[in-house]
């Protein structure tokens, strides 16, 4: 072309439109071309090349992440997208990202200094976006899925030892939340799960627990999200310890709203909350749990530890790894014996000597 010196092809669809494509050398021109024959060829939709990554993340959070993701869920994509992907690769065309282009990012994240769990989630981001956007015909395929991310170390669990189980238990002795400690520990139960347990969710009188809807927060108000997944919704047997602290609890939840009256909140009939009725933020249990282990010289641990502490207590005791799965609302057994493979040594050895004291005894 006189006016500018690019390079310019063609090629008219099916539809009878004209498609024009340009580039500064004559091979790029063509190379777009091929492309576009390669996708009418399979009946693929031809690239948006306008089109930036940024502009469709922004798409694919309103019309497809925001529907189908949890509340934290897509929080949190929509946060890693604004921090790590946008400044990066916002600009870069949609149909032009090349699986390098995404192996540099992630590789560019790691020498920052980002957690390779972090980097991580980057790809899995990715991954699922792109693959939306290959299965609305904007791409002939999903570059993300080329990429390998980095591997994770191992998580280190901490559960509490049985001493200081007890010990903790003793602690929240006639705290106003000492039937969450108890159900915590006794059902490792997830922290959202835990805080999202309403009344309607028990049958104290049969014993039993019904995990279906968990705690999240959404554009700074809290709802009741369903559960992660199929596994996670399950129903369970209350240990006897268990029903005791729920219905000292209610006891006590009935004095306060017979105090507090009208003001009062709690619509959604909330097992544990504030005095006011109110959900009970994850920020303010995790800060009043670490001032209970610090006040008892108990060693520093997660809430999420108690829900750890709760299999491995179950595994000392022999309860098979399949039945904390169904407890703990795993989707694979594989999981369950992931996260808990340090304990199995001691299980196998102890089973080792009864089944040397069994074939010895006679």
């Amino acid at each position: 072309r006189s006016s500018d010196g690019k390079y310019v092809a063609s090629i008219t669809l099916p539809s009878g439109k004209r498609k024009v494509f340009y580039g500064k050398t004559r091979v790029e021109a063509n190379s777009k071309l091929q492309a576009a024959q390669r996708n009418v060829q399979d009946g693929l939709p031809l690239p948006l090349q306008r089109l930036t990554l940024g502009k469709y993340l922004t798409r694919w959070l309103e019309d497809s992440a925001k529907t189908t993701l949890r509340p934290n869920t897509y929080q949190s994509y929509a946060l890693v997208i604004r921090l790590h992907i946008e400044p990066e690769l916002g600009r870069r065309s949609l149909a032009r990202l090349t699986a390098q282009d995404i192996q540099e990012l992630l590789n560019r994240k790691l020498e920052s200094g980002l957690s390779p769990r972090s980097v991580q989630i980057i790809h899995a981001i990715l991954r699922r976006a792109l693959g939306q956007a290959e299965r609305w015909g904007m791409l002939p395929r999903n570059t993300a899925r080329l990429v390998s991310p980095p591997r994770v170390p191992k998580a280190n669990i901490k559960p509490l030892s049985p001493v200081e189980a007890k010990k903790l238990l003793g602690a929240v002795k006639g705290n106003r939340m000492e039937a969450l400690y108890i159900v915590a520990l006794a059902l490792g139960l997830r922290q959202s799960e835990s805080l999202g347990l309403r009344w309607t969710d028990l049958n104290l009188e049969a014993g039993t627990v019904t995990i279906n809807v968990s705690l999240q927060k959404w554009d700074g108000e809290y709802v009741l999200a369903e559960v992660k997944t199929d596994k996670s919704r399950r129903t369970l047997r209350l240990p006897d310890v268990c029903i005791t602290a729920l219905r000292a609890h209610r006891e006590h939840q009935l004095e306060e709203r017979l105090r507090i009256g009208d003001a009062l909140e709690n619509n959604w009939g909330l097992v544990f909350t504030e005095e006011d009725g109110s959900p009970l933020s994850r920020h303010a249990l995790r800060y009043r749990f670490h001032r209970i282990l610090q006040k008892n010289g108990i060693s520093r641990h997660r809430f999420h530890d108690l829900r750890h502490t709760a299999a491995t207590l179950l595994l000392a005791q022999g309860v098979t790894l399949r039945v904390i799965q169904e407890l703990l609302g795993h989707s694979q057994l594989a999981t369950t014996a992931d996260i808990y493979t340090h304990v199995l040594p001691v299980l196998m050895a102890d089973a080792a000597a009864k089944m040397d004291e069994a074939l010895t005894s006679f």
